[in-house]
């Protein structure tokens, strides 16, 4: 147990457990369910069975669903779903706990008059010792004889507001008999009356789905709407079962803008290497490099266990950038061979081996700066963790197709030098330019060392 906290109000106090994150949670609820049962009796009479869930203690319900009727009152409503609506959604893979807001449970309501008592000389301790001792259903016993036997029951149990009107509760001053209907207003009504929903207007209860702490929101989602589908057809006329609330919406969303970010970054990627390369043929290179790249990562994800995620699809994103590094150098150097006139096999055998220490070495290095994020103590670690081992092996994978994919390729696409025309062209002769007139500025400062001392 890493953390035990307490929080108590009216009617309910709420005791949050935390472990350790290597402590498996279904053993951990065992040991909990063990230890609570050993202190029930220590309970007060009043008190309800306590309920034990694995869900996080800062977790918020997953969905929010209505369940409305135009023809049901809200204590109706209240007793089907817990007939018929919350035993079908507890079995959804990865529900923790359904919780009935504006939930009307039946409860017979008694309402004592403090006049009335004092007038028959019966106090507050005799309603209830009455309604305690009366209001029960006990064995009597059996009747036999020689053919037949028969089994007695006592049938003292109050159903209606007539049955607890009539029940004795007492005598009275003067040794008349005080009934519960003398001294209170007895009707059935619900047993929270300050708790209450509504769906545009009409009756309804709102039931909230609390997923297990180590579920997918979205896959819990997606299996609460195929049980709420099933449910449908079963509902009695006018009522509906709608979702008001899903946080798997918002999580898809994401996700979405995430697989945009991914698309984004993959087109730039290849606009930019056209740009600087000036052919199509070239381009294609690298563009086959990166899905692959990419793909073959989900083999170390798949075998480390890790999902396709927000952590995990933005380590990729940052990756596609990554991926690309090693395949253009090898690419470049390749390309430049073949523009000064070398056979493109030749080109792609020398072209890779003179360049091979310098990929291994930044992919060695990319590699040292992520692993160590997986490592990190606590929620922060474990937060990292799949980001971490998923770009590095992003990378790891892009330097092996960089040495061995890339070199293939440029053998059998790239078919000697070409001009390049358009913008292209207009890149390479800036670039050119530029590397000009920084030549010029490197024999003027050498000759300087003083100067180029201080300006490094």
């Amino acid at each position: 147990v890493e953390k035990l906290t307490s929080n108590s109000r009216d009617e309910r106090s709420d005791i949050r457990v935390e472990f350790s994150l290597g402590r498996d949670i279904d053993a951990a609820a065992n040991d909990i369910r063990d230890r609570v049962s050993r202190v029930l009796d220590q309970l007060p009479n009043e008190a309800d069975p306590p309920e034990i869930a694995k869900v996080d203690s800062g977790s918020q319900a997953v969905m929010y669903l209505n369940l409305s009727s135009d023809f049901m009152n809200g204590l109706e409503i209240t007793d089907y779903a817990d007939r018929f609506i919350v035993d079908r959604l507890s079995t959804v893979p990865g529900v923790a706990r359904i919780r009935i807001s504006g939930a009307r449970r039946y409860a017979m309501r008694i309402w004592l008059s403090r006049e009335a008592l004092a007038a028959r000389g019966v106090t507050v301790s005799d309603v209830e010792t009455a309604l305690r001792s009366e209001n029960v259903e006990l064995p009597a016993g059996r009747i036999e004889s020689v053919a037949r036997e028969f089994t007695l029951r006592t049938d003292t149990g109050y159903n209606t507001e007539e049955d607890f009107k009539n029940l004795v509760i007492g005598r009275g001053i003067d040794g008349q008999l005080v009934r519960l209907g003398e001294v209170a207003n007895v009707r059935v009504g619900a047993e929270n009356e300050r708790s209450l929903a509504r769906t545009n207007g009409e009756a309804a209860v709102s039931l909230a789905i609390e997923q297990l702490s180590k579920a997918n929101s979205v896959q819990v989602s997606r299996a609460v709407r195929a049980e709420v589908d099933q449910l449908a057809p079963e509902l009695p006329e006018g009522m509906t079962l709608s979702v008001n609330y899903d946080r798997a919406e918002f999580i898809e969303a994401s996700m979405k803008e995430v697989y945009k970010a991914l698309a984004v970054a993959l087109l730039l990627v290849l606009v930019v290497i056209y740009f600087f390369l000036g052919s199509f043929r070239v381009t294609l290179i690298p563009a086959i490099v990166v899905p692959v790249s990419v793909i073959a990562t989900f083999i170390v994800m798949g075998a480390m266990g890790y999902t396709i995620n927000v952590l995990t699809l933005l380590g990729l994103v940052l990756a596609i950038g990554l991926v690309v590094d090693d395949a253009i150098i090898v690419l470049e150097n390749i390309y430049r061979r073949i523009e000064a006139g070398e056979k493109p096999l030749l080109s792609a055998l020398d072209g890779s081996r003179e360049i091979g220490f310098a990929v291994i070495a930044t992919t060695l290095v990319l590699v040292a700066v992520f692993v160590p994020l997986s490592y990190i103590e606590g929620d922060i670690g474990r937060l990292f963790r799949e980001f971490g081992i998923t770009l590095a092996a992003a990378v790891l994978f892009s330097s092996l197709v960089a040495l061995t994919l890339t070199p293939m390729l440029c053998s059998k696409m790239l078919k000697g030098s070409k001009l390049r025309t358009g913008l292209t062209a207009r890149v390479d002769r800036f670039f050119k330019w530029l590397q000009e007139r920084y030549r010029r500025l490197l024999k003027r400062v050498i000759n300087k060392p003083a100067l180029a001392l201080v300006a490094l």
